[in-house]
C-alpha cells in the first residue's frame, strides 16, 4: 500500500538510503540536490526535516538551477512511502492566488525511486497530495512535465489532469520547452 507521510525522524534512516543509491528527490538538480540533502541530513536531521515542512515560507531561499536564489514559497513536502522510502512529493503556493511566480514550475512536483518506477506510486501520491492541496483553498493546481515524459503525463491525466499549455520555462531552468497541466481542486 502507497500512502505518503510527513517526513519524521522514523523514516529518515530510508529516505537517506535511497538518497545514498544515487536517487535525487529533485528533478531539476538531480545530484546537486542530492548532496545538499545528505550534507544537511548529516549535519542536524531534525532541523532537515524541520525544512520540508514551511507553510508559512519562512526558510531561506531557493536556489534554481542557475544559481539564482528566488524567495521561497509557503510548501510542504512528504514522502510516497510503502514501508520503505519510494519518492518524494512537494506542494508549493502563493497565499491568495493561484497563480505562481514565473520561475516556479508547478504548485507539486513528484520524484519515485528508480527501482519503484512503473507501479503506479506517482499517480497514487498526485491523488493523496491532492486531497492535501484541497485544504489550502486553491481552485486548481498546475504541474508542468518534459514533453518527452510521458509517464508523467500519464500521471497527471489519471488524477484529472488537463494539458492548458505548451510553453518555455523560465531562463533559470534553461528556457526549454515544457507542458503546463492543470488539475481542478
Amino acid at each position: 500500500m502507497v500512502e505518503i507521510v510527513k517526513p519524521a525522524l522514523e523514516h529518515l534512516p530510508s529516505y537517506k538510503a535511497a538518497l545514498e543509491r544515487g536517487w535525487s528527490p529533485d528533478n531539476v538538480r538531480l545530484m546537486e540536490a542530492t548532496r545538499e540533502q545528505l550534507a544537511a541530513i548529516d549535519q542536524d536531521p531534525a532541523a532537515f526535516l524541520a525544512s520540508l515542512d514551511d507553510p508559512e515560507a519562512r526558510g531561506g531561499p531557493i536556489t534554481l538551477p542557475d544559481g539564482t536564489q528566488v524567495p521561497r514559497l509557503p510548501g510542504f513536502r512528504r514522502w510516497i512511502w510503502d514501508g520503505e522510502a519510494s519518492g518524494s512529493i512537494g506542494f508549493r503556493w502563493q497565499k491568495g492566488t493561484a497563480d505562481l511566480p514565473s520561475h516556479v514550475l508547478g504548485h507539486i512536483g513528484y520524484a519515485v525511486v528508480p527501482w519503484k518506477q512503473g507501479r503506479g506510486y506517482a499517480t497514487q501520491a498526485l491523488r493523496l497530495m491532492l486531497g492535501e492541496a484541497r485544504v489550502i483553498g486553491l481552485p486548481h493546481v498546475e504541474i508542468t512535465a518534459k514533453p518527452g515524459n510521458p509517464a508523467s503525463h500519464k500521471v497527471i491525466l489519471a488524477n484529472g489532469g488537463r494539458l492548458v499549455e505548451r510553453f518555455f520555462e523560465d531562463a533559470a531552468y534553461g528556457g526549454v520547452e515544457s507542458l503546463r497541466f492543470r488539475i481542478d481542486l
